[in-house]
């Protein structure tokens, strides 16, 4: 039961995933539906402590913060290699690399996957950050501190001072605890911590706490629905039961011999 509920978690998990990456880029493209951020970090968080994440950035930004050296000119040719090659590391796998384009700028969309959260420092794209996870009593603690960015100066950004940068943090059981706005806790176990893209180029730190029962809800929605199912199952075997014993005819008395 627990292997299937933990391959089941793991499949809702990239389902869910994709769901939100493609939304994601809907987003980039579509203006006043969603909010636009010139800078993105999702992390689709496991209890094992592995993760699916996925950052969504224009090419400016990425080069402002982390300080790369894309070219971010509107007609410059995309070059995945070059993209996929910056964030695959020793502790990070990219599966997918994407492109879009939106107020003159073009963003690039990475999907990556970690077997250890708490080694992302380790990586390029993601050592501006120091990471925590571990259970502490009954409950796990995630914790992501964003530090200095790189602060690169970059030309011609279009930027005109009201972009965000996000990190959400997909948590895959009850928050016990979190640290972010009330205004930015979204349905589904989504936490949202948002900064202004100036503070972030000036390094201005983001604490991000976040704290979780250790139980998946997959694995507690599986149980329920097993318990659920049994119960149906012994109901339904009761009424049969039930309505055959009613509808069995009781044998008439005998007759004394020779009657009466």
């Amino acid at each position: 039961m627990r292997i299937c509920a933990r391959r089941s978690a793991e499949g809702s998990r990239r389902a869910i995933a994709l769901l939100v990456a493609a939304l994601t880029i809907t987003a980039c493209g579509a203006g006043g539906i969603f909010r636009q951020y010139e800078y993105e970090e999702d992390i689709f968080l496991s209890l094992d402590g592995s993760a699916t994440i996925y950052v969504n950035s224009s090419i400016a930004a990425l080069d402002a913060l982390r300080g790369t050296s894309f070219d971010t000119a509107p007609t410059a040719r995309f070059d995945r290699d070059a993209i996929r090659a910056y964030f695959n590391t020793p502790v990070t796998h990219v599966s997918r690399v994407s492109q879009s384009r939106r107020s003159g700028r073009r963003f690039v969309h990475v999907r990556l996957e970690a077997a250890d959260v708490r080694r992302l420092a380790e990586a390029a794209p993601f050592a501006w950050s120091t990471y925590k996870f571990v259970k502490d009593g009954n409950l796990f603690v995630y914790q992501q501190t964003l530090g200095a960015a790189a602060g690169k100066a970059v030309a011609a950004t279009g930027w005109n001072g009201s972009e965000l940068m996000a990190v959400r943090l997909h948590v895959p059981s009850k928050i016990e605890y979190h640290n972010t706005r009330v205004e930015n806790f979204r349905r589904g176990n989504i936490l949202v911590w948002e900064q202004s893209l100036t503070d972030r180029l000036r390094g201005v730190p983001l604490a991000i706490d976040a704290r979780m029962q250790t139980q998946s809800i997959l694995y507690r929605t599986l149980w329920l629905f097993a318990a659920t199912f049994l119960a149906v199952a012994v109901a339904f075997a009761i009424t049969i039961w039930w309505i055959l014993s009613r509808g069995k005819t009781p044998a008439p008395p005998a007759q004394p011999v020779g009657g009466a």
